[in-house]
């Protein structure tokens, strides 16, 4: 449930974590070139990517995205986590029951960027013949990397996850549904959760930084920012790519 990097934050060791891409395609290339120029301008000995989660729904091209994440976009090594909207494409092809919530929660616009009609699905028909049309449709490569993404990971002082933790419960006993689903009562928790819980899920419109948590959730898909949090010993700082 829970993987631990061997990356030990200093002056010289970087950490990247993007927020939710959801579909922007556009953003995503944008903020690996950001990535890119930054390691120019402040060259470091080693870094490391972690993306949130929620590679898909909402957005326009949630298989361009997971295209670039399936040969890793960016300048770096890379560590890609799961998010609830991941759960839910994975469950809608084996369950199409499924797309009556997921239609709601942008499950059309990923299975229209395969280019599958849902015009019936839009109306809560046709469910069992997007399925079948999805999974004919989505490279194997795209299946094989939602299956393997972890739930989180923890660096240093850092802990890395889709949602957030349930306040109370020690971090390497927290459930799949909390890191993927959990918000009220852990963004209103002032809770010490034990490490610096960094998460996305939670749109807000700049990344929020408080004493047990960092948020890095832009709302990409509505707001057109994307944000990319930069770690390093004791520094903190944000890229942003941007429309």
């Amino acid at each position: 449930m829970v993987g631990d990097s061997s990356l030990t934050l200093t002056d010289d060791v970087r950490l990247y974590v993007v927020g939710d891409i959801h579909g922007r395609s556009d953003l995503l290339d944008k903020i690996a070139d950001l990535i890119t120029q930054d390691l120019a301008d402040r060259p470091v000995t080693d870094a490391l990517t972690v993306t949130l989660g929620d590679y898909v729904d909402r957005g326009p091209d949630s298989r361009g995205v997971l295209d670039r994440l399936t040969r890793n976009a960016f300048p770096t090594p890379y560590i890609p986590l799961k998010g609830n909207h991941e759960e839910m494409l994975q469950l809608f092809l084996m369950d199409p029951e499924i797309g009556t919530n997921w239609r709601h929660w942008g499950g059309l616009e990923t299975i229209h960027s395969y280019g599958i009609a849902v015009d019936t699905l839009m109306v809560g028909r046709g469910k069992e013949r997007a399925s079948k049309a999805l999974r004919a449709a989505i490279p194997d490569e795209h299946v094989a990397f939602i299956s393997s993404l972890k739930l989180s990971i923890s660096v240093g002082r850092y802990f890395l996850c889709h949602a957030g933790v349930r306040p109370g419960i020690p971090l390497e006993l927290q459930r799949p549904t909390d890191l993927l689903w959990i918000r009220d009562e852990f963004l209103s928790s002032k809770t010490d959760f034990g490490k610096i819980v960094i998460h996305g899920h939670s749109p807000v419109a700049e990344p929020e930084i408080l004493l047990n948590r960092i948020n890095v959730d832009t709302g990409a898909f509505a707001s057109g920012r994307l944000s990319c949090l930069v770690l390093e010993r004791d520094a903190r700082r944000c890229l942003q790519a941007s429309y």
